[in-house]
C-alpha cells in the first residue's frame, strides 16, 4: 500500500480534484442530481479508457525515461502534466476549431460550451490531418527502435532480426513510412490526400526535430563531462516525451467524442488518464520492470507501430479505439508472458549449476 502510495499519491489526489470540479460543473450546468451523476459517470469512463489504452504509452515513456536523472523524471511528471492537460486536452481542440472556423479563442470557448455538437463536428473534420501528423510521428518512433544495428535483444526473432539488417541502409524507415504514406493518400479525395501528405511530412519533420535537438544536447552534455562538469541533464528527452505523449493524445481526444461532446467533461476524464499515465511510467522506471521483463518494451513498441499504423489508415476507414486498445493489450500481454517464460527458463538452467 505504501508503494502505491508513494507513486500514485499525486495521481489520486489529481482525480480527487477532477471529480470535485466535475460534481461542480455537473450540479451547476443541470440543476438535478442524476443529471451531475451522469456527467460524473463519464468522466469516470473516460478516465478508465484513457489509462487502459495508454499502457503501451506508459512502458515507451518508461524506456525513455530511465535515461534521465530524478530531476528530470520529476519534472515530467509535475511539469509535462501541465502540457498533457491544458495543451492537448483543452488547447489542443481549441485551436484545432479556432483554425477551422475562423474565430478568436473567446469565441472558439463559447462555441465548445454553449454548442458542443458543431464544436465536435469542427474538431472531427480535421482527423485526416490529425491521422497523418499522429500517424508519421508514432510510426517513426516504433520503426527507430527496431531499425538499429546495435540491437541484440530479439523477441519475435526472425523479423525484428531482418528490421535490424535493414538499418545498414540509410534513412530506410523513412522511405517505407513515405511509400506507406504515399499509398493511403492515392486511396483519398484530391484535397485530404493533400492535407493528409503535408500533415504526415510535417509529423516526419518533428520526429527529426526533436531526435536532433536530443543528440545535440547530448552532445553537449558529453563534452561538459569531458571537461570535468557534473552534467545533470535530460531537456532532450523531456521535449520527446512530451511531442510523444501529444501524438498519443490525438486519437484520444478524437476518440472521447463517442461519449460526450462536451469540452469540459472530455478534458477532465482525459486529465485524470494522462496524470495516471505519468505515474505508471515513474513506476515502471522506479522498480525496474523493463529490465525485469525482457521483452516488454518490444511488445509496447510493437504497439505502437499498430497504433501509427491504424492512425494513418484511419484518414480513410474509421477503426473503433476499442480495436485499437485491444491489439496495444494482447501486444503488450504477449510480450510480458514471453519475458516470464524467459526468465523461468534461465532460472531453470542456472539452477542445477548452481
Amino acid at each position: 500500500m505504501a508503494t502505491l502510495i508513494r507513486f500514485y499519491g499525486f495521481s489520486l489526489i489529481f482525480t480527487l480534484a477532477c471529480l470535485g470540479l466535475g460534481v461542480w460543473y455537473g450540479w451547476a450546468s443541470t440543476g438535478t442530481l442524476a443529471g451531475t451523476a451522469a456527467i460524473l459517470w463519464i468522466i469516470v469512463v473516460l478516465s478508465v479508457l484513457e489509462i487502459s489504452l495508454s499502457f503501451d504509452n506508459a512502458v515507451v515513456n518508461a524506456s525513455v525515461l530511465k535515461e534521465m536523472d530524478e530531476v528530470w523524471q520529476r519534472r515530467f511528471l509535475t511539469w509535462g502534466i501541465a502540457f498533457a492537460v491544458f495543451g492537448m486536452r483543452i488547447v489542443f481542440p481549441l485551436a484545432i476549431v479556432a483554425i477551422a472556423a475562423g474565430l478568436g479563442p473567446v469565441e472558439t470557448i463559447d462555441l465548445s460550451l454553449n454548442d458542443p455538437q458543431e464544436y465536435e463536428r469542427i474538431v472531427s473534420s480535421a482527423h485526416v490531418g490529425i491521422a497523418g501528423f499522429g500517424g508519421a510521428f508514432l510510426a517513426m518512433v516504433g520503426l527507430k527502435f527496431f531499425f538499429d544495428l546495435d540491437k541484440d535483444v530479439h523477441w519475435i526473432n526472425w523479423l525484428e532480426r531482418k528490421l535490424s539488417s535493414f538499418a545498414a541502409l540509410p534513412a530506410a524507415e523513412i522511405a517505407i513510412l513515405l511509400l506507406i504514406m504515399w499509398g493511403i493518400s492515392t486511396l483519398l479525395d484530391p484535397n485530404e490526400a493533400l492535407t493528409f501528405l503535408v500533415a504526415g511530412i510535417l509529423g516526419l519533420v518533428t520526429f527529426i526535430a526533436v531526435e536532433g535537438i536530443n543528440t545535440l544536447l547530448k552532445l553537449h552534455e558529453e563534452k561538459q563531462r569531458l571537461a570535468g562538469a557534473v552534467v545533470r541533464s535530460g531537456l532532450g528527452g523531456f521535449l520527446y516525451l512530451n511531442v510523444l505523449d501529444a501524438s498519443f493524445s490525438f486519437d484520444g481526444v478524437i476518440g472521447a467524442f463517442a461519449l460526450s461532446n462536451n469540452m469540459v467533461v472530455i478534458a477532465l476524464g482525459l486529465s485524470i488518464g494522462a496524470m495516471f499515465v505519468r505515474s505508471m511510467t515513474i513506476h515502471l522506471v522506479r522498480k525496474g520492470t523493463l529490465a525485469q521483463y525482457r521483452f516488454l518494451e518490444h511488445g509496447a513498441f510493437w504497439a505502437i507501430i499498430v497504433l501509427g499504423a491504424i492512425m494513418l489508415i484511419s484518414a480513410k476507414v474509421h477503426i473503433p479505439e476499442t480495436i485499437t486498445g485491444l491489439i496495444g493489450a494482447v501486444l503488450i500481454g504477449l510480450s510480458l508472458w514471453w519475458s516470464i517464460r524467459y526468465n523461468r527458463r534461465e532460472s531453470a538452467v542456472s539452477e542445477p549449476s548452481a
